[in-house]
């Protein structure tokens, strides 16, 4: 049998939480920016920040429920 080892699940919550933020912050800066810097942008490029923005805040929040509650709680 093999020994289990110990997760740093701290980090890896706070670098959960920093991708999201940083997918987040992509998301609004590609919205906002986009058409100014590029002119007028495809419709999936727009579907694309959006899907981000979603994207971001929801593992932003779900990163540090994950593995500082739920998985440190199953070990």
């Amino acid at each position: 049998m093999g020994q289990y080892q110990r997760l740093a699940y701290s980090q890896y919550a706070r670098g959960g939480f920093a991708l999201g933020v940083v997918v987040f912050a992509v998301g609004i800066l590609g919205h906002a920016f986009g058409p100014t810097v590029f002119g007028s942008l495809p419709e999936w490029e727009v579907t694309l920040f959006t899907l981000m923005e979603i994207g971001g805040i929801g593992l932003a929040l779900c990163s540090p429920i994950v593995f500082a509650i739920v998985l440190p709680l199953i070990e």
